[in-house]
């Protein structure tokens, strides 16, 4: 699963056992090389399926990580790029990469959920965050990004289908949740991810509260599961313009 440039498990060990903020500046450096980084071929689908929707002008990519989801911005949006997070090791990794990128491109350091931006975007994009947010809190998130947007503006966002009860996944991922919930019963500061507390039906009832129309999108990429239902899916909150 990890490179041998990728972190050590002493390096994971450590992170775990930070804050949020405090693992990931340590795990900026090695990030790309982990599997936590969304995969290109994600990543790929999504800037396709944008380009058939697009055009657009200001893009925000929220907890923008090291960059990938400023990449796809950059593909479909024409006049600027902003990447949003709150680790500085993270946004220092994507600024140093990013070295040669046009000046049209911008990082803010600040907490999702409190977005400094009034509504100056017309699409923002979200890939592999939402773990680190518990259910209570989607409300005001959903909020936030609806405040950013402009009328007629997209929040858009990629969702695999979880796996089946009988899956060696599924287990694995209910277990790793297991231990982070022990993890933070027992240790301070928490350390927020839980792979299996983002469920659709919730998000998009969520949203619907926020205020957005949702549309769900297929990523004819990735196929169908043996019952017919996408593998992946891609979430399209659109902000009314009569907002």
């Amino acid at each position: 699963m990890f490179s041998p440039e990728g972190p050590s498990l002493r390096e994971l060990t450590v992170q775990a056992l930070s804050s949020v903020e405090r693992g990931y500046d340590l795990l900026a450096p090695k990030f790309d090389r982990t599997p936590f980084r969304t995969p290109d071929s994600v990543l790929d689908a999504v800037a396709a399926a944008l380009a058939r929707t697009g055009p657009y002008d200001d893009g925000l990519d929220l907890c923008c990580g090291t960059g990938a989801g400023v990449e796809v911005l950059a593909e479909v949006c024409r006049r600027s790029v902003t990447g949003v997070d709150f680790s500085a090791g993270m946004l220092d990794v994507d600024r140093r990469q990013a070295r040669d990128a046009q000046p049209r491109i911008g990082w803010v350091r600040a907490d999702a959920r409190a977005l400094p931006f009034a509504p100056a975007f017309d699409l923002v994009v979200s890939f592999g965050a939402f773990g680190h947010f518990l259910p209570r809190e989607l409300p005001g998130l959903f909020a936030q990004v609806h405040s950013v947007l402009r009328p007629g503006g997209r929040f858009v966002f990629p969702v695999v289908a979880p796996p089946r009860p009988v899956s060696v996944a599924y287990w694995m991922l209910l277990g790793f949740d297991a231990v982070m919930r022990v993890r933070n019963a027992v240790w301070r500061p928490p350390f927020v991810m839980y792979y299996r507390a983002f469920r659709l039906g919730e998000v998009r009832a969520e949203l619907a509260r926020a205020g957005f129309e949702v549309e769900l999108a297929a990523l004819p990429e990735f196929g169908r599961r043996r019952d017919g239902s996408p593998r992946v899916r891609m979430v399209l909150a659109h902000r009314p313009e009569s907002d």
